[in-house]
């Protein structure tokens, strides 16, 4: 397994979509709206990906004010390649994409809480959710 990493900002949606997928991810996300997916893409400041040759097999997506703040709205890793580091990896070039910020925020997927809790990541008690209309 030869993984490269890489800044992608112009990540088509298809393969946002292949990834979200084989990821368990698309549950989650608006995975069948491909315009929905391009505005998501096109709306980053930062997308990092993971590839096995041509094959992608993981992304980050962030957004950020470049000072305070960045915020990975997205990281899926491809199921068949998790276990090997490359969530980890993907969330360290993320975060050297913004180096001036020093609050790095992600909400965690039900499933993969215990994913950051042994990468170190300290959980947070205090966070909430707001949807439209609320």
């Amino acid at each position: 397994m030869d993984i490269t990493y890489q800044v992608e900002p112009s990540l088509s949606a298809e393969e946002f979509q292949t990834v979200l997928r084989s990821s368990g991810l698309a549950a989650r996300r608006p995975a069948d709206d491909l315009a929905k997916l391009a505005a998501m893409i096109d709306g980053a400041q930062i997308i990092v990906t993971a590839r096995d040759g041509d094959k992608i097999v993981g992304v980050a997506r962030s957004i950020t004010d470049w000072a305070f703040c960045l915020y990975c709205s997205d990281l899926a890793v491809d199921e068949s390649y998790q276990g090997h580091g490359i969530g980890k990896l993907l969330l360290k070039m993320t975060v050297r994409q913004a180096p001036d910020v020093d609050t790095h925020l992600l909400l965690s997927a039900p499933k993969a809480v215990t994913f950051y809790e042994h990468a170190g990541y300290t959980r947070h008690d205090a966070a909430f959710i707001f949807h439209k209309g609320v």
